[in-house]
């Protein structure tokens, strides 16, 4: 028998849970995913914190403390992977553009910003406002910009 699964409903049941698991050991849960692939469902948490690279003692210890309320909670058999988010990882959501204040970011415009010829920069993010978009400080001129959240089509962590 076919199980109809919605995903999203899922997700909004799950997020607190995680959330306030994750903030217990002092992290950010900066992306959950739940996706089915090759007829499996995976359950995906991204790990932040502002102090310290995340660790493998840190994935663990989410894992465990999740463990047996998540398989309360989602219907379907899942694998769950919890991990950092990686050294140069996309923003998939602007709460990601807060979160990652003061950060090295590689941006990708939609269209140049009047005077400009270029669309990707490097810089510093400056600050974000859900409603004016982003203020960045381009490293190789030292100048800071104003980019309208409509003109941006991607954004990554930069390591030099």
């Amino acid at each position: 028998m076919k199980q109809d699964i919605n995903r999203y409903e899922i997700l909004n049941t799950i997020t607190p849970l995680i959330e306030n698991t994750a903030m217990r050991f002092n992290l950010i849960p900066i992306e959950i995913d739940f996706a089915k692939e090759n007829h499996r469902w995976f359950l995906r948490i991204f790990l932040y914190s502002k102090e310290r690279n995340i660790t493998l003692e840190d994935c663990e210890n989410v894992t465990r403390s999740l463990e047996g309320f998540l398989d309360e909670l989602i219907p379907v058999k899942y694998y769950l992977e919890v991990s950092s988010p990686g050294l140069e990882r996309k923003f998939k959501s602007e709460k990601e553009f807060i979160i990652f204040k003061g950060k090295r970011i590689s941006i990708k415009l939609k269209e140049p910003l009047e005077g400009e010829t270029e669309k990707i920069f490097k810089g510093e993010l400056v600050d974000y406002d859900t409603n004016e978009g982003l203020t960045f400080f381009r490293f190789e001129d030292g100048v800071e910009l104003k980019i309208p959240k409509s003109n941006i089509q991607s954004a990554k962590l930069y390591i030099d």
